[in-house]
């Protein structure tokens, strides 16, 4: 019965995916327009939806100080392994090691994790803590490390090759799913009265980013296929560390040492089996390095992590 539930629940989920495969497929809708579908829900539904719930969230609740530690600590940890593990591989320099720390332990907030929680709890609040720390932290350090592993300092044109963090940085917190977080938590904070037919537009619009974002993923998925049997040991290692690896991880911290239970525990452990996010790719094409290996983890990872999600959903529904 608890496998029922969990099913019936992912069923929208399935329909918009599955849809976007499809019909890419079938060559209804052109695999190429994913970029279009993409773009519009990370850069307007997507925001308009995180603003109008944080601004009238509780933030209290919110941003428990033991959930967030926990998982920053779960996250911590996580880094340092994949980064003793990709140091031991050798060969790989500071920005393969970077990338794959992104791909093991980042999670696909915008076009995954978002739409799931709002189509399976009705809220995406619990992914906005997490989605905070990883722009504003787990983001950053990546950036950091990439720029410091780049061997071209005056690949990115004119001007002084120290400028490029700074630029790097500014751009990583000028996005629109960040701005749109911490203008929600600067307006909310501040007490600052939004009217409420602004309100009611950004949640017409926040609506359309869950089917939205899945359509899109499911039409980059169709158009792009999916390679199993060229699967390497480390695409296989990196997918099952980041779909089953690191939730177990959080649990074990969050549980273990911070005393987090209840369904914030259950939020924090199905946030961090979320697949790897598409900005893995992004970063790998930005930088030059591991092109082909982060396409695979991030479509290999979302396959993973939808086989799994019903798994999940069952344990946390079982969490006391």
């Amino acid at each position: 019965m608890a496998v029922a539930a969990a099913l019936e629940k992912l069923v929208p989920v399935l329909l918009a995916f599955g849809c976007g495969v499809l019909l890419a497929r079938r060559k209804v809708v052109p695999a190429d327009s994913s970029r279009v579908f993409a773009d519009y829900a990370f850069l307007f539904a997507v925001p308009c939806y995180l603003f109008g719930n944080i601004y009238t969230s509780d933030l209290r609740a919110l941003f428990e100080w033991r959930a967030v530690l926990g998982y920053a600590t779960a996250a911590g940890l996580a880094v340092v392994g994949v980064g003793v593990a990709a140091r031991l591989r050798g060969g790989l320099g500071l920005r393969g090691a970077a990338l794959r720390i992104m791909a093991s332990v980042q999670v696909n907030t915008a076009y995954f994790a978002v739409p799931v929680f709002i189509t399976v709890f009705g809220t995406a609040a619990p992914v906005f803590p997490v989605l905070l720390f990883q722009v504003c932290v787990l983001s950053l350090v990546v950036i950091a490390v990439m720029e410091l592993g780049r061997r071209t300092p005056a690949a990115d044109g004119p001007g002084p090759g120290g400028s490029r963090p700074l630029r790097a940085l500014a751009a990583s917190l000028t996005t629109p799913l960040v701005l749109a977080c911490n203008a929600g938590v600067l307006l909310n904070l501040l007490s600052v009265p939004v009217p409420g037919p602004v309100l009611a537009g950004f949640a017409f619009v926040g609506d359309s980013a869950s089917p939205v974002a899945l359509f899109a993923l499911g039409l980059h998925l169709g158009g792009t296929g999916l390679n199993l049997r060229g699967t390497t040991a480390e695409e296989a290692v990196l997918v099952a560390f980041k779909c089953a690896g690191f939730p177990l991880l959080t649990w074990a911290v969050c549980a273990g040492a911070f005393g987090v239970t209840g369904d914030r525990l259950a939020y924090l452990v199905l946030i961090a089996a979320m697949p790897a996010p598409q900005n893995v790719f992004v970063f790998a094409q930005r930088y030059e390095v591991d092109v082909d290996l982060s396409a695979a983890l991030v479509i290999k990872s979302s396959v993973a992590a939808l086989l799994l999600l019903p798994l999940w959903i069952q344990w946390a529904a079982a969490v006391p």
